[in-house]
């Protein structure tokens, strides 16, 4: 999809927005002499014991000019020090001075004081929500966590109508189902709240860097049959390795619940899933004639494991 100019003039408006409430426009970055670049070359100096220059403009993404005549300006406030590396005298070390540190010291605590001024000054929900999106831009803009860099943590208020709503959301998107299957999605749901048994019925949620990746249920079939209901992982998340964790999770809790069995009801669509299942000792066991359902003409198909 083509990116428009509304696009464009979003996220502009958007910086020009952040970067006043973080006090960039200011005259100094958290009422301190430094602009924000010069603070960002602290905080990045006082990281380590020393750094190579040149490593510090890489990381920084600074013009060479630039940063030396920064250097040379906190060197000559006593911030830092500037020397040849031992071991090759092209190379260029740069470290901060116990004044340059003391300065790291204040720039980082007045940085705390007005972040967590800023959270204080917000009611539970609209903390939680801007952390979420704050979370999401970091996701999608930065290195995102991927293989076994996510946990399954039980469901917490607000998880469940999560679940309804991104199944709902999901199938209508890759498979055109209507709302009738996020009716059925609710009723389940409602359904393992209303009777849940908690040594034979559990959910989980994955969840990484506070972002929800995925869910599972399993819920009881019959009294030696266990069923994995509700499998889905968000598209960003796929191929990580939550989809495969899950089911294993559903699986293990099976079998320690005591069933003999676990089964689960999926359509032909479901090719990726299917995968998963083969992994994780699922055979198909069934498959129903095309019938009429979500909106859609759907093979439905049985799948069944012995534990």
């Amino acid at each position: 999809m083509e990116v428009t100019r509304e696009d464009v003039g979003t996220v502009r408006a958007f910086n020009r927005f952040y970067t006043g409430v973080i006090g960039v426009l200011g005259e100094g970055l958290v009422r301190s002499p430094y602009s924000l670049t010069e603070a960002r070359v602290i905080f990045e100096l006082a990281q380590r014991e020393d750094t190579e220059v040149l490593a510090l403009r890489r990381v920084l993404d600074l013009d060479a000019g630039y940063l030396s005549r920064m250097l040379a300006r906190f060197e000559t406030d006593g911030l830092v020090v500037r020397e040849r590396a031992a071991e090759d005298a092209r190379r260029q070390i740069v470290r901060l001075t116990p004044r340059g540190r003391e300065v790291f010291a204040m720039l980082d605590e007045r940085s705390v004081a007005e972040i967590r001024g800023l959270l204080t000054g917000l009611d539970p929900g609209d903390r939680h929500r801007l952390l979420a999106a704050m979370r999401s831009i970091n996701g999608i803009l930065g290195d995102r966590p991927r293989g076994d860099a996510f946990v399954l943590r039980p469901p917490r208020p607000g998880d469940l109508g999560w679940v309804v709503e991104r199944n709902g959301a999901l199938y209508d998107e890759e498979c055109g189902w209507d709302r009738t299957y996020e009716a059925l999605v609710a009723s389940v749901v409602a359904d393992y709240v209303r009777g849940h048994d908690p040594e034979r019925e559990n959910a989980w949620i994955a969840e990484s860097g506070g972002d929800r990746l995925g869910a599972v249920f399993c819920v009881r079939r019959e009294d030696d049959v266990a069923q994995l209901r509700l499998l889905h992982v968000e598209p960003a998340a796929r191929g990580t390795g939550v989809g495969a964790a899950l089911v294993a999770e559903c699986v293990r809790f099976a079998a320690e619940a005591g069933y003999a069995e676990i089964m689960l009801w999926t359509t032909a669509l479901q090719r990726p899933a299917h995968r998963l299942y083969e992994r994780a000792g699922f055979v198909l066991d069934e498959e129903e004639p095309p019938a009429e359902r979500f909106g859609d003409v759907i093979t439905g198909q049985i799948w069944r494991r012995k534990l």
